[in-house]
């Protein structure tokens, strides 16, 4: 089969105003970034924003493995396969970050005949949403440090900031800095940090504000620090939040784009689902709604991650209500949650994918905490047996559910027919989810009802710095925000190396971020890092221009 930059490039692509009329947007209300690629004006949501809501479906994912799971393929399947069938369906996707796309993970655009297009854009600068939300993440962070200099009031104390930097890269360099060295004229010296641009509060609220008032408003409450007497310090305080919004001023407004079928796609803001919240945006998800039949998106990670943050901040903050979730699964995660090695996955083993289905059946127990329909989706692969696929389905039923094999990246819609049809059958009903804690909770409370619940844990251990977190949380009075905890995405415990199932662990707490201009707090678990770093053979290496301008080994 050919890559996915090969297929990319046979598919011919219709001009965004075409994709534009199909989903019901005037051209009027478009400003086009070449021929293929489009944001779409605020003041259309406008327009449409007393239609009648469309079905939204939440895409998930069994825990992540090396061997990949192909969630953004199924994803763009499901609606390719929901327009087949006659349904008027849109996808909503986050913009991919350069970090991974040059270190392991690769490009988030989907594989194979289900993709959003163009591949290369998408994957690299996009639209430059990504680079307009580390300017204004750094103006913040200039500003800080300029305030501190001039010694202005309120007056900071440099070893209580809490604002770092961003780059849009994996660099492990940066994790620890100093700034301000070289002399008085270059300011105060002090410790710091880079965070990866996705994991910035900014990149959060991009993908939370609803409108130009909303995104200054949530920029106005981020926290900056604290003073020498121990007064909090927010951005309102320095009077700057106009600079910053403004330099997201087009940030806000989604992205449209097509899909390997031609089908329209909105692709927008980038938070990762293991330190955010791990959605689009939720403007490009509410502008959907009022123009398709069924919006598909997709929660980053597995469901302990990227779903559970979807309904518990997502959802409840912006009134969504997701009528199904489709858990993706894979033959071959299954059998590396068995304990089967990466290099042997293509030998055939019901016994390894029988040994990896608790991972699968705690995704499931999770999601009947929200109260909301599911449907197993198996992303097949050409190495899959029947016999191992026969496993996942027959498992997947006695748990009350059903498994649907889906084959969208080899054969496009006609590969995710069946998953349409199960989709649109599940969604007849007029439930609302059900969250899993209360805001009024308190906050020790929320995140161990997340961990216990969520993740499986016996215990939850807060380190002295996490307990002093909670003390300066709660005098703030920012206790009854939600919890974005941030964790492993490679197990439902705090510990990477523990795969399947795991149980009669314990999750440690060893700080709490303070997100309050995003509207959600942060507890940092394990050995979670912000700033992720590149592996001993990044994808990099293999990425490549000729002298036509033709770039080769994106996935």
């Amino acid at each position: 089969m050919l890559s996915d930059i090969e297929i990319a490039r046979r598919i011919e692509l219709e001009p965004i105003e075409k994709v534009a009329d199909k989903a019901g947007i005037s051209s009027e209300y478009l400003e086009k970034y070449g021929e293929f690629k489009a944001k779409v004006n605020l003041s259309f949501y406008e327009e449409i924003k007393n239609r009648k809501d469309g079905t939204l479906v939440l895409v998930s994912a069994i825990t992540p493995t090396p061997a990949g799971e192909g969630k953004t393929t199924i994803s763009i399947g499901l609606s390719l396969g929901l327009n087949r069938i006659g349904k008027k369906s849109i996808v909503t996707l986050r913009e991919p970050s350069m970090g991974p796309l040059f270190g392991v993970k690769g490009g988030a655009t989907g594989g194979g005949y289900a993709q959003v297009l163009p591949m290369e854009d998408i994957n690299l600068h996009f639209t430059g949403d990504i680079h307009a939300v580390g300017a204004a993440h750094n103006l913040i962070a200039a500003m800080v440090d300029n305030h501190i200099h001039r010694r202005k009031e309120p007056m900071m104390d440099p070893r209580r900031v809490l604002w770092a930097r961003v780059v849009d890269m994996n660099d492990r360099a940066l994790r620890n800095v100093i700034v301000g060295l070289g002399g008085k004229q270059n300011g105060c010296p002090r410790e710091s940090g880079f965070y990866i641009t996705a994991a910035s509060e900014i990149m959060a609220i991009l993908g939370l504000a609803e409108s130009y008032r909303d995104l200054k408003e949530r920029v106005r409450n981020i926290l900056l620090g604290f003073t020498f007497d121990n007064q909090p310090v927010y951005v309102k305080d320095l009077k700057f939040e106009g600079a910053v919004a403004a330099l997201l001023r087009d940030a806000l407004k989604p992205n449209l784009v097509q899909t390997t079928e031609n089908t329209p796609a909105f692709v927008h803001a980038g938070p990762f689902a293991n330190i955010a919240q791990g959605t689009c945006s939720v403007i490009s998800m509410k502008m959907a709604l009022k123009l398709a039949d069924y919006v598909v998106t997709e929660a980053g990670f597995g469901f302990d991650l990227g779903a559970e943050k979807f309904f518990d901040i997502v959802a409840r903050g912006a009134g969504l209500n997701p009528k199904v979730v489709v858990l993706v699964a894979t033959v071959r995660a299954l059998k590396m949650h068995g304990g089967m090695d990466k290099k042997d996955l293509q030998t055939p083993s019901p016994e390894h994918v029988e040994k990896g289905l608790p991972n699968l059946d705690k995704h499931l127990e999770n999601i009947r905490k929200f109260g909301v329909p599911s449907v197993v989706a198996i992303n097949r692969f050409e190495t899959d047996t029947q016999e191992e696929i026969n496993v996942i389905k027959k498992f997947v039923e006695s748990r009350g559910s059903v498994a649907v094999v889906v084959t969208a990246h080899k054969e496009g819609s006609k590969g995710a027919v069946e998953l349409a049809e199960k989709v649109v059958e599940l969604s007849q009903h007029d439930k609302h989810y059900k969250p899993l804690y209360d805001l009024d909770t308190t906050l020790e409370d929320k995140i161990r009802i997340v961990t216990s619940e969520i993740y499986g844990s016996k215990a939850v251990d807060f380190t002295p710095q996490a307990k002093k977190d909670l003390r300066v949380i709660k005098k703030l009075g920012l206790e009854k925000l939600p919890v974005c905890i941030a964790k492993t995405q490679k197990s439902l415990s705090d510990n990477p190396k523990l795969l399947g199932r795991p149980k009669d662990f314990l999750v440690t707490v060893r700080s709490i971020n303070i997100s309050s201009g995003a509207g959600f707090l942060v507890p940092i678990t394990g050995d979670i890092m912000l700033m992720p770093g590149l592996p001993k053979e990044p994808a990099a290496l293999n990425i490549d221009i000729d002298e036509e301008g033709n770039i080769s080994g994106l996935f």
